[in-house]
């Protein structure tokens, strides 16, 4: 019969081990996923255009698919590395299966993939290649022999697939009647939310500099040092506020699109917390998460905003 300290320490790492698999889950950051197909909905509502559910529903499955992939890989690829030796909640470390985990991956990917192809064939077959190219800058992120994450290509890497290429996917699976890739409209619509996203990775760091500087992982944080990558947060999300000020002021937006600032409060929060503890990884550590509720909240606000333009 066990006493009552071995029951009481069973419970407390069964209560670690489930908030380590919390942590390794990370269920908020799948807004990041779905965005571009928010974002898109919310313009084809507002532009009094039909929306096509099955499209939108599949395309929304097939990027949280394809955001779990990214997620397995990365912990694979750093696990590799040795950069993860101490993230007690790194998949691989709460697994110990390399093995199960990356044939996990594979499946997944081809899952999300496969659905991206099918829902090409129902709107333009330039959908998939779109998302071909992210799934690629998604690798060459973190994936052997690039690993252009640990040169600091992270975010330029993060920007180009959350916003161009993934915005310009949504709006042709949503409008298979279009014959060519509206870049121009991507571009407004994905610019600055996706600025706003690459903030999020940006702040996912700030707590692992010098690990991430040991094992040779020259992140941008790394390259700039903690304080003078404090005083870029603020312009990161000037520029996300200020990219979707301007389709409002050209009148391409109606004035509901304001809606987007609802991001603000998190957003400064973030700026005063990083302020003040830039280099105390302890007080800093869940700063990507502020960041996260910006990235979502101004995304959301966005696409009601121009949702309601219907009504305008």
């Amino acid at each position: 019969m066990k006493d009552k300290n071995d029951v009481a320490s069973l419970h407390s790492s069964q209560r670690e081990r489930k908030a380590l698999w919390k942590k390794a889950i990370k269920w908020p950051l799948y807004s990041v996923a779905v965005m571009p197909i928010v974002l898109a909905a919310g313009w084809k509502y507002g532009a009094r255009e039909s929306l096509l559910l099955d499209q939108l529903f599949g395309f929304l499955i097939a990027s949280i698919l394809l955001l779990i992939w990214e997620n397995l890989t990365n912990d694979l690829f750093d696990d590799a590395t040795g950069v993860d030796k101490f993230k007690l909640h790194s998949v691989i470390a709460l697994t110990g299966k390399r093995r199960l985990i990356r044939n996990l991956a594979n499946c997944i990917l081809c899952l999300g993939l496969g659905l991206i192809f099918l829902l090409s064939l129902r709107s333009h077959f330039a959908v998939f290649l779109l998302v071909l190219g992210s799934c690629f800058l998604g690798y060459l992120y973190q994936g052997p022999p690039f690993r252009l994450g640990y040169q600091g290509l992270g975010e330029p890497l993060c920007w180009i697939a959350f916003g161009p290429l993934a915005t310009a996917a949504a709006l042709l699976v949503l409008s298979p009647n279009l014959k060519n890739i509206p870049w121009e409209k991507a571009f407004t619509l994905g610019a600055g939310p996706a600025v706003a996203t690459t903030l999020v990775l940006f702040c996912a760091n700030f707590h692992q500099v010098l690990e991430d500087s040991a094992n040779g992982k020259k992140t941008l944080l790394v390259l700039l040092g903690t304080k003078r990558a404090a005083q870029l947060v603020p312009w990161f999300v000037i520029i996300s506020i200020g990219l979707e000020v301007i389709p409002i002021l050209k009148g391409q937006w109606p004035i509901t699109a304001l809606l987007g600032a609802i991001g603000l409060p998190p957003a400064i929060a973030l700026i005063q917390l990083l302020k003040k503890n830039h280099n105390k990884p302890l007080l800093i550590s869940e700063s990507k998460f502020l960041a996260l509720r910006f990235q979502s909240l101004n995304g959301i606000g966005i696409s009601l905003g121009l949702a309601l333009g219907r009504f305008i």
